[in-house]
């Protein structure tokens, strides 16, 4: 398995390399898609992509939690997690292309 990291600017190369945009406005529309589902998530707390997925926000609660390696004990405050459930096409088109 090959992991692959990709980077805002790596994204705006290839709009700007398969679509022809130009890197300012590649760039513009990566940057505005990314605090559109930072904005909906904090106001809805749900977002949900149509043949994509869906982006929710669960909150997790206080725990106690243990330094492995040095054995203190230290109390997580709760916080928000964003989860990501995929959507049937998304896991469909994933799981036919395992198979080619």
């Amino acid at each position: 398995m090959t992991r692959i990291n990709l980077t805002k600017k790596d994204l705006v190369n290839l709009i700007y390399m398969q679509i022809g945009f130009s890197k300012k406005i590649s760039e513009s529309l990566i940057e505005d898609f990314f605090d559109l589902i930072v904005q909906n998530l904090k106001n809805e707390k749900i977002l949900k992509l149509s043949k994509f997925g869906t982006f929710s926000i669960r909150q997790k609660k206080t725990r106690v939690g243990r330094n492995p390696r040095t054995k203190e004990i230290k109390v997580i405050s709760e916080r928000n997690v964003v989860l990501f459930k995929p959507s049937k096409e998304f896991k469909d088109f994933v799981n036919l292309n395992d198979e080619q």
